[in-house]
Formats: structure tokens, sequence, C-alpha cells
């Protein structure tokens, strides 16, 4: 089941990062963040975007920052999401911290510009905790 006017994209000129706004957590407080993929069934896009991106995304700083979690559109939007914009491009990808939009990336660009601009929206989190190092 398609959502009317949703199509798959994967131009350079068709892909965007929208930057979303909004206030950081207090401080001290543990923020989580994931990086949501909308797809649906069809989408040559996010066919490669798993042939040259899926498999590799988790062994990553960008994947231990923001592990990634596939939506299927076909499956209907899930309730938790209900907040979000609607997606109307797929793949869609959106950076949620705390559940709170960061920013999204609309279509897949390509391995080189998908990186870029994941990059963009990871710098709008707040630096990770520092780990201490002991001597030895």
């Amino acid at each position: 089941m398609a959502l009317a006017g949703r199509r798959s994209i994967g131009l350079v000129v068709g892909a965007a990062a929208t930057l979303g706004v909004g206030l950081g957590p207090s401080a001290g407080e543990a923020v989580a963040a994931e990086l949501v993929m909308f797809g649906e069934r069809g989408c040559s896009w996010c066919a490669r975007f798993e042939a040259e991106i899926g498999a590799i995304y988790p062994k990553t700083e960008e994947g231990r920052r923001a592990p990634l979690r596939r939506v299927d559109l076909d499956r209907g939007m899930p309730s938790e999401f209900a907040h979000l914009r609607p997606v109307t491009f797929t793949p869609t990808f959106v950076l949620l911290e705390a559940g709170r939009e960061v920013g999204r990336i609309q279509g897949y660009p390509g391995e080189m510009h998908f990186w870029g601009l994941l990059g963009m929206l990871l710098e709008r989190l707040p630096e990770p905790p520092a780990i201490p190092l002991t001597g030895g």
C-alpha cells in the first residue's frame, strides 16, 4: 500500500538535508540518537543504499553514534513516528535524538554525498560523553 504523493528519488539535486531546530538536552541528560531509514518495496534507491552502505554502516563511527533502524512504509507508519513531518520520498533518513527529529536526508544521493549530509546532521547532536582514560 503506497502513500499518495510519495515517490522514490535518488538524484543529488533531489537529496536535501533539512536541519531541524530545537533546544538541546539539559546538562547531564543522556540522549540516545538513531537514524531511521524509511523505505518501501520496489524502492531502487533503498536497494542501492543497502548495497553500498547497509552492511558497513553499523561498523562506522556514524553507525555507533546513531544506529540505523529500518522502517518499511508498506506496513504503515509506526505510531511512534506520528509526530514527524510526513515522509514523501523513499528513502528518507531521519536523525532522531531522544525521539525528536534533528534533521533528515530525503532520497539517497550516492555514497559520498550521503556521508557528507549525514555528517552535517550529526554535528547537530551534543558531543558524546568523554570516556576517561586510565593509566597503567
